[in-house]
């Protein structure tokens, strides 16, 4: 993807720029975060994934690839 500078840009072409994103953006399904389904939906993914999850359950320290190996000496 080419890097595009925004200054460069005439209003004209950030215009067209901007609706582009807009039309994208319409398409996306979107749901009230308040509506049980969604709550619900991502309360079951993170308990379905609770097992594995390193963030709720820690890594072992026999699989930690970080675990300090030996001491550090300064004299």
């Amino acid at each position: 993807m080419p890097f595009i500078n925004i200054d460069d840009l005439t209003d004209k072409d950030k215009a067209v720029m901007e609706v582009n994103q807009l039309k994208t953006e319409m398409k996306l399904e979107r749901w009230l975060v308040s509506t049980s389904k969604c709550c619900e939906e991502i309360k079951d993914y993170i308990q379905a994934a609770e097992e594995e999850d390193t963030l709720v359950k820690g890594i072992s320290e026999e699989k930690n690839p970080f675990k300090e190996k030996g001491g550090c000496v300064v004299c």
